[in-house]
């Protein structure tokens, strides 16, 4: 069955400044969890979901994202010269695994107008969000979860996830009205609640799937914290006119925007790998047993 979203936009324009200096040269987004790019498992997901194009809005300094997804040529003519087919594969599946189109957002107006920015190539239709740096590990892919529940309900769904009271703070929080056991309809979102005012625990995760309606109110949303265009500040006011859907998505998130996350993400992706889990459980065992 076709999706009734084939596209998907990947804001991936910051400047990555709490990893410098690793991203003084290399966009964060390619800052590899174990051997694969960040964006890389980000593109995956929207390809599992049915998704057949990816819009990834970035800046200055980060053409090395379109590159990965592009055929290396002189590369893969070395290693198939070498006998590497298996690594030519790898390298051909990743620039077949989707349409990538790269857009430039050439201001940091913020995560709102960075979606804004790929309007004319989304078009008329509902589309999804994915933020280049939250990694959902789950059976069913997250933004999967999300188009299941926008055919459901025909209206805008963005993902939640409980999040412990001292940490509502850090992101957008919503509220409402439970629709079934992982649904609710929103009454009330607010980016980054002072702490003690959020109106529950359920945060925002980096997984929207939106109407294209929501163009035009980014088009007309005042600047909000930090004098940016916040996309929670649009996502206000598309609850209160058409409608909005939270869903509480199954799976493991990680993010890998941040330097402690970006650890359990690799480790945690690490331990997956047959080859390499034996070895790595070891070497942490090690480090216990020397009290490190």
């Amino acid at each position: 069955m076709i999706s009734a979203v084939q596209k998907v936009v990947i804001p991936a324009a910051g400047l990555g400044t709490r990893f410098l200096p690793a991203t003084k040269a290399v966009p964060k987004e390619l800052l590899p969890i174990v051997d694969v790019p960040t964006i890389q498992y980000i593109v995956e997901e929207a390809v599992r979901g049915g998704v057949k194009d990816v819009i990834v809005v970035n800046g200055r300094g980060k053409v090395a994202i379109e590159d990965h997804f592009d055929i290396a040529f002189e590369l893969e003519t070395t290693l198939q010269s070498r006998g590497r087919t298996d690594l030519t594969e790898k390298l051909r599946a990743i620039s077949e695994m989707a349409r990538v189109v790269s857009l430039r957002q050439k201001q940091p107006l913020g995560l709102g107008h960075a979606v804004l920015c790929a309007a004319s190539v989304v078009g008329p239709n509902p589309f999804g969000v994915i933020l280049g740096d939250d990694l959902i590990d789950a059976e069913v892919p997250a933004i999967q979860q999300l188009i299941t529940a926008y055919g459901r309900y025909g209206k805008g769904v963005i993902a939640l996830m409980e999040v412990p009271p001292s940490e509502a703070s850090r992101y957008g929080i919503a509220a409402g009205t439970p629709i079934d056991e992982r649904t609710l309809q929103i009454d009330r979102i607010i980016e980054k609640p002072p702490a003690g005012t959020a109106p529950s625990n359920l945060a925002v995760i980096g997984r929207y799937v939106l109407p294209p309606s929501v163009f035009e109110i980014l088009r007309n949303v005042p600047p909000g914290v930090g004098g940016e265009i916040q996309l929670t500040d649009a996502l206000a006011v598309l609850a209160r006119t058409e409608g909005l859907v939270g869903h509480r998505f199954e799976g493991k998130r990680y993010d890998a925007g941040d330097r402690m996350g970006y650890l359990k993400a690799n480790l945690a992706y690490a331990l997956k790998r047959p080859e390499l889990r034996d070895g790595l459980l070891e070497f942490m065992r090690e480090l216990l047993r020397e009290g490190v």
